[in-house]
């Protein structure tokens, strides 16, 4: 019943699957989890009774893919076409400044050549037909913006990593005094850690209050709540292995299970 839940929260994440534009696209990884999760089941089940509800599941999870496969089909091609355009602008932008010599009228030769060569088919597939659309009106209208970046040393084309340093600043800030304003702490923000203690001795006084059975209790505790979100992490970087995983464990403990009811006679 555990494995079983698992398996459940597995496809409940999947069809959960958060965005994070533009490059993570949530849906179509949702669904390639739901192709691992109806393949995983497809090939590792058998026709016991005892895995009645994982072969319903399975039924119910192949249904869904098989309804939106052509859907997300045009969405995979339109993601690929994304990224092409992301490796037309080399973005995102190396870490190091020793890049590949590249200039603006270069990017903008490569980006209309790949303009020409896009040409969906507008009436059935609706996912590149809204890239389309989206690209011909942006190129035209930000792209002579974003090319001097190219030509000029040490400009990036975007302030991405710049707020993305205020920010963390931000969380830390508001983590350490548990305020929601960050205006009265701009001054602490290369701070990492706060103890509300005088000295080091009242800091070790106040860690050594705590137990070592009151901490080895909470630390299960804390493995426990971990345990769905370790599992979620499994799924987005290995789909299809963490299911095998799970039905390979499902079936040993049927065996298990099946072993110890009937006991093999003396």
């Amino acid at each position: 019943m555990a494995l079983e839940a698992q398996i459940r929260l597995a496809v409940r994440d999947a069809v959960n699957r958060a965005s994070r534009k533009p490059f993570y696209w949530g849906g179509l990884r949702g669904y390639e989890q739901l192709e691992a999760i109806a393949r995983a089941l497809g090939e590792g089940l058998s026709s016991e009774p005892e895995t009645a509800y994982l072969q319903r599941l399975q039924r119910r999870v192949e249904e869904v893919v098989a309804t939106y496969r052509v859907n997300a089909a045009d969405l995979k091609q339109a993601h690929q076409w994304l990224r092409q355009i992301a490796a037309c602008l080399r973005y995102p932008p190396p870490e190091t400044s020793a890049a590949s010599a590249v200039t603006g009228a270069q990017v903008k030769r490569e980006m209309e050549t790949l303009v020409a060569s896009f040409q969906p088919d507008l009436k059935r597939k609706p996912a590149q037909a809204a890239l389309a659309a989206a690209w011909q009106r942006t190129w035209p209208a930000y792209g002579a913006d974003l090319l001097p970046c190219y030509d000029i040393p040490g400009l990036p084309p975007d302030n991405l990593r710049l707020e993305a340093l205020f920010g963390r600043l931000r969380r830390q800030q508001r983590r350490i005094s548990g305020r929601q304003s960050t205006r009265e702490l701009r001054d602490f923000g290369q701070q990492q850690v706060l103890f509300v203690a005088t000295s080091e001795e009242d800091l070790l006084d106040q860690i050594r209050q705590v137990t070592p059975d009151q901490y080895r209790q909470n630390r299960q505790r804390l493995e426990q709540a971990e345990a769905p979100r370790r599992l979620r992490r499994r799924l987005h970087r290995n789909p299809l292995g963490t299911m095998c995983s799970l039905v390979k464990q499902h079936a040993a403990c049927r065996t298990a299970i099946t072993s110890t009811s009937h006991p093999p006679p003396s």
